[in-house]
């Protein structure tokens, strides 16, 4: 690594595990810094080394509780910022509050630009995020943003268990574009759940869109939130003929009733990566976790080095 300005990892309390897994890929230590809460809720950070002139990363991924561990970035940001960082990068393996990304209807917030303004505001140069919700999401910021992917890891997974007759399937219409990625690099063919969505976090499956009689499905999307979706997109596809049943994501929010849904579901294994930490209540026997640390260390030594991030996007 270059020797003109120190390269300092940071982090918060969101996931301090997968910080530790990315120091670990490059070979550094976590920078000592105190991230506590007052009795009244406040947030108080302390910076307890020099980060003068130092090119700096936080990782933080704005998971639950979502409003605390924003804060917690964009404080720790500005506390960088003051202590004279030369270049400050928000890693945010998992956006929080990318899904409203625009007014689907009148008086609604935009929240995914709102949380662009406030990292910018706080002093971050750069952002380094795992599967935006919406690639139009980049565009919300005026600073760099590398939006990795994490079809290759997931791809990678799927490759090496060797199904016979895999199909991918997009739980949506609105996923095709991902799920046609994760088919080529499996060489696999598409399908497709056509759905409509009453109301919020409630799905119904209408029909299924393409031949998935006796194959090895492999659903994907890119956040599982209460599995509704995916457990209900599963169940016709089970009745639809298909063999078995896998499903993936890169964000396993896993909120309300979605153990429960998985455990009873006819999945027979959710693959997710670790953009957000999973506690001992969500780790269930179907579920299996990869980790996103090598993709993040790679591009954290790539930014740092001034070299290209492309080839990662592959």
């Amino acid at each position: 690594m270059t020797k003109h300005r120190p390269l300092k990892i940071f982090t918060g309390n969101a996931h301090r595990q997968l910080a530790e897994e990315i120091v670990e890929y490059l070979g550094v230590e976590v920078s000592a810094a105190s991230v506590k809460t007052f009795s009244d809720g406040e947030i108080n950070v302390v910076i307890d080394e020099s980060v003068r002139g130092a090119d700096v990363f936080v990782i933080q991924p704005t998971c639950d509780p979502v409003n605390h561990n924003l804060m917690e970035l964009l404080i720790m940001i500005d506390a960088l910022r003051r202590a004279s960082a030369q270049r400050i990068t928000a890693v945010l393996p998992y956006y929080g509050y990318a899904r409203q990304d625009r007014k689907a209807k009148g008086r609604d917030p935009i929240t995914a630009k709102l949380v662009a303004n406030l990292l910018t505001a706080a002093g971050a140069m750069r952002v380094l995020a795992i599967n935006l919700h919406a690639g139009q999401i980049q565009g919300f910021f005026d600073i760099p943003v590398d939006n990795l992917l994490a079809e290759p890891i997931l791809g990678e997974y799927f490759a090496n268990k060797g199904l016979e007759n895999p199909v991918v399937v997009s739980p949506d219409i609105g996923g095709v574009t991902r799920a046609r990625s994760l088919a080529e690099r499996l060489q696999a063919p598409l399908a497709i759940v056509d759905k409509r969505r009453p109301q919020p976090n409630v799905a119904e499956v209408m029909n299924i869109i393409g031949d998935v009689q006796g194959k090895s499905v492999i659903m994907i999307d890119d956040i599982i939130d209460t599995a509704g979706t995916i457990t209900l997109g599963a169940q016709a596809l089970v009745d639809s003929g298909a063999k078995e049943v896998y499903a993936c994501c890169s964000h396993p929010v896993l909120s309300g009733p979605a153990i429960e849904r998985l455990a009873n579901s006819v999945l027979k294994e959710v693959v997710v990566t670790n953009t957000i930490p999973l506690g001992p209540d969500k780790q269930i026997d179907k579920i299996k976790v990869l980790s996103t640390a090598p993709l993040l260390g790679e591009a954290i030594i790539r930014i740092h080095e001034d070299l290209s991030v492309s080839k990662l996007f592959r």
